[in-house]
């Protein structure tokens, strides 16, 4: 039997692989002057908008019911709200570049958390690609661990680690529950609005005075582009891309995060790599590649 390529799913794993790939960069620019509540506020309510004006426009702009509205709600606080807002506090303290090394991570927790929910079958070959992941993030810190006298360092990678947990778990619910709904656009202006309502909210409460003037034009244009390009089009993929294969396999597309973001960093952003880094980002790349691959089976004509 013949299959033809899906060239829609072929571009949709294409920009969600190389535009989060570069929004590690688009937040460490905007936090640099913007509030991160403020942050990720403006990015998923412009994005909310945007999709708004799309429904608007095809009248697809509907109530979901409140059955699907609980599942988008759950899946744009963990998505959104916890995981997207985590990182965008995180990188405040630590570089782009680890934070997407820390990300890369997100593979093998999907992969564990497919275990306990049945979707997946632990093998030794799996478990040693999961030992191999980890042991990168023990290289990581075995010649650092005085960075965590620092506090603002232990804040950033302890809010790294709920937001890779909290975007794991959403992963897997979003590919079980929350995707069901043919209309993703009409999905997204819903997570996209709830967030950003939730975040507005965090925002006034952590910065409650901004200092708007202090907003830079570089910080403010971050936002932007964290907006229409990592938020609109990239989720859209993303939401696209697990409809039609699994959450482990869209998870992969962390390779390519991890390498335009540890680069992007390094490049304008001055941002040291060592030996050490590189060595822990191939470690993990080498663990989610382990867990994740699986022979091409041969199709019988």
């Amino acid at each position: 039997m013949k299959q033809s390529l899906d060239y829609k799913l072929i571009f949709a794993l294409a920009a969600v692989g190389i535009v989060w790939g570069t929004t590690f960069l688009g937040i460490r620019v905007a936090v640099e002057t913007i509030p991160p509540w403020f942050v990720t506020s403006i990015r998923q309510g412009l994005a909310g908008f945007i999709m708004m004006t799309i429904l608007l426009f095809k009248k697809e702009l509907k109530w979901i019911g409140w059955e699907n509205f609980k599942q988008q709600l759950i899946a744009s606080v963990l998505m959104l709200v916890i995981a997207n807002g985590f990182t965008t506090i995180a990188e405040q303290n630590i570089p782009s570049g680890l934070a997407s090394v820390i990300n890369a991570l997100t593979p093998i927790l999907i992969f564990l958390g497919s275990i306990m929910f049945g979707l997946q079958k632990m093998s030794l070959k799996r478990f040693i690609g999961v030992l191999i992941g980890f042991s990168g993030v023990v290289f990581i810190f075995k010649d650092g661990l005085e960075s965590f006298l620092d506090v603002n360092y232990r804040t950033g990678m302890m809010f790294m680690g709920f937001a890779i947990l909290a975007w794991a778990a959403g992963t897997i619910y979003t590919k079980t529950h929350a995707n069901k709904s043919k209309n993703i656009t009409l999905n997204l202006f819903y997570q996209f609005t709830i967030a950003s309502c939730i975040q507005l909210v965090l925002a006034s409460i952590f910065s409650p005075n901004p200092d708007f003037n202090s907003w830079s034009s570089k910080s403010i244009f971050a936002a932007l582009y964290l907006s229409i390009f990592g938020s609109v089009i990239a989720f859209f993929c993303y939401n696209y891309a697990l409809k039609h294969v699994t959450a482990v396999q869209v998870s992969i597309l962390s390779y390519i995060n991890t390498i335009i973001a540890v680069f992007l960093g390094w490049s304008l952003l001055d941002e040291v790599i060592t030996i050490d880094f590189i060595i822990a980002t191939a470690l993990i790349i080498l663990g989610v590649f382990i867990v994740n691959y699986k022979k091409k089976e041969k199709k019988v004509l």
